[in-house]
């Protein structure tokens, strides 16, 4: 396992080790021992999205209950994108984005405190996001994808947007 550190405190890229043979491929998309050594939070709900090409989703937070997350595309190519929202952080309203993929298999560990979001660069994907908390509907938050403060360059211009996300307001009208 290969670890990343990008320019964002706490934001990682993870390269697992990957056996390839004229099979197929198998990796453990996850191991908790090996994982341990990361500082990484317990994962206690996994996630799996299934979309089509140009779909966008998030940016999504939860304002209380922050959750971590261990993103991983296991079919398809998406940009994935976090936002630094830590108000105390010297890298506050600052993003990171990269592709990932089912054919490199690199995942992003994306700490409590950061927004994320992605968009579908193939004709389908599927990803899968291991969650540090679980789930709550009333502490869901989300910034408006196309925010003018925090210019991130998304590889499409015209996403399908679901209405949730298109309504979510800027950073700025809500600050934690």
């Amino acid at each position: 396992m290969k670890i990343i550190e990008t320019p964002l405190s706490g934001l990682l890229i993870i390269e697992p080790q990957v056996h390839k043979d004229e099979r197929g491929y198998f990796l453990e998309i996850f191991h908790q021992q090996r994982y341990s050594t990361l500082d990484l939070p317990l994962f206690v709900q996994d996630n799996l999205s299934h979309s089509k090409k140009n779909v966008l989703r998030g940016l999504h937070y939860q304002a209380s209950h922050p959750q971590g997350k261990l993103i991983s595309v296991t079919r398809g190519e998406i940009w994935d994108v976090a936002v630094d929202i830590r108000q105390d952080s010297p890298t506050f309203k600052q993003w990171f984005g990269m592709v990932l993929d089912s054919t490199h298999h690199q995942q992003l560990y994306i700490p409590p405190g950061f927004a994320h979001g992605f968009c579908v660069l193939s004709s389908e994907a599927e990803v899968l996001y291991q969650c540090s908390d679980f789930y709550f509907p009333a502490a869901e938050k989300g910034i408006i994808w196309n925010d003018p403060d925090l210019k991130i360059t998304w590889p499409i211009d015209h996403p399908i947007l679901s209405p949730k996300d298109a309504a979510y307001p800027r950073l700025q009208d809500q600050l934690l």
